[in-house]
């Protein structure tokens, strides 16, 4: 791909300086760029790098000096990450997938493919289903019956979509990304030594042999426009409602969603965050990596939790937590701190005793 300085800088909504019919053909750090390289340094701390590459042009912060720094032309960011996903969505060069249908793809006779929709090898189209307008399915996916995806998807490598998933517009899968599997739902015929656990909060006593019977998802899992799943990632079928993730929601590579979960707008679900069934997340919600949520609880709108946290009740709007269990992030680090001076509590405690209970004594 090319383009030169001027149309990157219109693209981005921002001003460009110096020889903008520049030609670029891809993006670079300072200290690796070529002569037709963009260099990506946006704020000071990346001028020194520059002279260390060849870069003729760069994005730069505002009010770079970046005639001093031996530059042809510079493109100013005045909001640097919010420039760099402009730049990388203009040359991202893309995965490769041919126009048209692969001719070893399987698609049912009853499949709705709308207008200048890739295929890609080996992949297979269910029953009923329908692709909407300028989307690229890439080889070994499955899209299942009567499921059906937004204009401009973009499903990766071996992602699969099961039957009756509705997904909305300009959707992103990463490899192996897994949407509408059977819900984790099984049942005793009797009361299960989990159940009574979780009830009692003790053991079980003598363990019985139980045979867990399962209980299928009729429910299927809806997406809303602008959410993209990362690499292995699964959302579960609800049982008998639809699971649902909002509009502009991300989640991470190896996040898991349960079923019957219900994600709001523009969440993060960062990576190897697991949430268990029945769960209500809000809108703006941020999840840490690693965090994991217990069933049947909501968390509110505009939640962030730290990586590592384990949420087991319910959390109002707002509120930032940590640790396990999930805490204040203020009450979590006051916690830290005491933890790491018990040891040494432990020996003022032991050199108290030593001194108030002499050898000898009966007290």
């Amino acid at each position: 791909m090319h383009f030169t300085i001027s149309q990157i800088a219109e693209a981005l909504g921002t001003e460009a300086a110096g020889d903008i019919d520049l030609v670029i053909t891809r993006a670079a750090e300072p200290a690796d760029a070529g002569p037709d390289d963009l260099a990506l340094a946006m704020s000071p701390k990346y001028a020194e790098a520059l002279g260390h590459g060849k870069a003729r042009a760069a994005l730069v912060w505002p009010g770079a000096d970046w005639k001093a720094m031996g530059l042809a032309a510079a493109i100013f960011a005045p909001r640097p990450r919010l420039a760099m996903a402009g730049v990388t969505a203009m040359l991202d060069p893309g995965q490769g997938v041919a126009p048209g249908i692969h001719p070893s793809a399987v698609v049912d006779p009853s499949a709705e493919i709308g207008a200048d929709v890739r295929i890609g090898p080996l992949s297979v189209i269910g029953a009923r289903a329908r692709i909407g307008a300028g989307s690229v399915i890439g080889p070994h996916c499955v899209v299942g019956m009567d499921a059906v995806l937004g204009q401009k998807a973009w499903l990766r490598e071996m992602v699969s979509i099961g039957a009756r998933v509705t997904i909305g517009d300009r959707f992103i899968a990463q490899p192996g990304a897994r949407i509408g599997g059977d819900g984790f739902s099984f049942v005793t015929p009797e009361v299960s030594g989990a159940e009574n656990a979780r009830k009692t909060l003790g053991d079980q006593g003598e363990a019985k042999a139980q045979a867990w019977v399962r209980i299928h998802s009729l429910g299927s899992v809806e997406i809303g426009d602008d959410v993209e799943v990362g690499a292995n990632c699964t959302v579960d079928n609800g049982t008998i409602r639809n699971t649902r993730i909002g509009d502009g929601s991300k989640l991470d590579n190896l996040v898991h969603v349960g079923h019957n979960t219900r994600v709001g707008r523009d969440c993060l679900l960062c990576g190897q965050t697991g949430v268990s069934g029945s769960v209500e997340i809000g809108n703006n919600v941020v999840l840490g990596g690693q965090t994991g949520v217990v069933d049947n609880i909501f968390i509110g709108d505009g939640v962030i939790s730290g990586g590592g946290t384990k949420i087991l009740s319910n959390v109002p709007a707002g509120r930032v937590i940590m640790g396990y269990p999930g805490v204040k992030m203020d009450l979590h680090t006051e916690i830290y701190k005491a933890q790491r001076r018990l040891p040494r509590m432990m020996r003022d405690i032991d050199d108290l005793k030593k001194a108030v209970f002499k050898p000898g004594s009966s007290e």
